[in-house]
């Protein structure tokens, strides 16, 4: 009972991050569970069960209010279910001691990035009109990031929204919807993989996977609120620096890193998780400036915009 308790607290905060970010779930997830003693294989394999559901979930809702453009769907997610059931095979084959290692690797990349992304990047525009995404572009990154989200425990929202998104050839909307739609068949195809790698281990991960799911359940409406209250900015930096520093230490530990050289490298990274935070809080709170002239332009669009409705010119009140 108390190990339920964990995992459902444990699908609570990775749903608390992924319904303010957009993304991410799987990466926290993975983290958290690795740090409660669960192996890698194990807990990639349970994250991947219990998205299957929530994806599923998510991608009905998105069709219902159209955010699907099917031709991403397919393009991206078939090659990401290949990738995922790549990766998924791959992790089930190593042992404990190498899988575990290989992948704190891939959660420190994939949390820098998501550290870097949210701290120093702005969000790019969307260009209409421009050519749509190919399959030649699709494929290959749905097998990488397939691949990447079932071997490290996530990072096929990080991985290919990121890289869409950064790409501005559909609407913001249409990408978080079209991914989390394929993101189904890529927990499926990994589910499947791990099932055939971990058999009975997979079977008695059960539990977790109830606990992931029912957190997540209970906690994504708290979650859709949050997304508006919280700056994302600031709290995508505070979890990317979060996931960098807990997966370093294992990293550190493998490598058999003691002494000074431990402590210069974790005092490295929290100085700059620290000074990044810092950066996106400042900027989260700074007033945006607009010069005088393009502000004396939007006032009289305002006011011919009032005449043509019909409505009374109000600006002089």
């Amino acid at each position: 009972m108390r190990s339920l308790l964990i995992f459902t607290l444990v699908g609570a905060g990775a749903q608390l991050v992924d319904g303010a970010l957009g993304m991410a779930f799987g990466v926290t997830a993975s983290t958290l569970l690795v740090l409660s003693g669960l192996g890698a294989a194990q807990a990639s394999a349970a994250v991947h069960l219990a998205e299957v559901g929530t994806t599923l979930a998510s991608g009905v809702s998105h069709w219902r209010f159209k955010n699907l453009d099917w031709s991403i769907v397919l393009k991206l997610g078939v090659p990401g279910a290949i990738g995922a059931f790549l990766g998924a095979t791959v992790l089930s084959s190593l042992s404990t001691k190498d899988a575990a290692p290989l992948m704190a690797g891939i959660l420190v990349v994939i949390g820098a990035y998501v550290l870097l992304r949210f701290s120093l990047r702005t969000p790019p525009a969307f260009r209409a009109g421009v050519t749509p995404h190919t399959a030649k572009f699709l494929t290959p990154l749905g097998l990488f990031g397939g691949f990447i989200d079932a071997s490290g425990g996530g990072g096929w929202g990080p991985v290919t929204t990121s890289t869409l998104l950064s790409r501005g050839k559909a609407a913001p909307r249409t990408v978080i919807g079209s991914v989390s739609a394929s993101e189904f068949l890529v927990a499926a195809s990994a589910s499947l993989g791990f099932l055939v790698g971990l058999r009975e281990d997979f079977i008695n991960n059960m539990p977790v996977v109830l606990g992931l799911a029912a957190g997540g359940i209970l906690v994504a409406p708290f979650a859709a609120w949050l997304v508006s209250r919280v700056c994302a900015a600031l709290l995508g930096t505070a979890v990317g620096g979060v996931i960098v520093l807990t997966n370093s230490q294992k990293l550190v530990h493998y490598f058999g890193i003691t002494g000074p050289w431990s402590a210069a490298i974790y005092a490295a990274i929290v100085a700059v998780w620290a000074s990044l935070v810092l950066y996106a809080w400042r900027v989260s709170r700074a007033p945006e400036f607009i010069p005088e002239e393009l502000e004396a332009d939007v006032s009289a669009e305002t006011v011919e915009d009032r005449e043509l409705a019909g409505g009374p010119d109000t600006s002089a009140r």
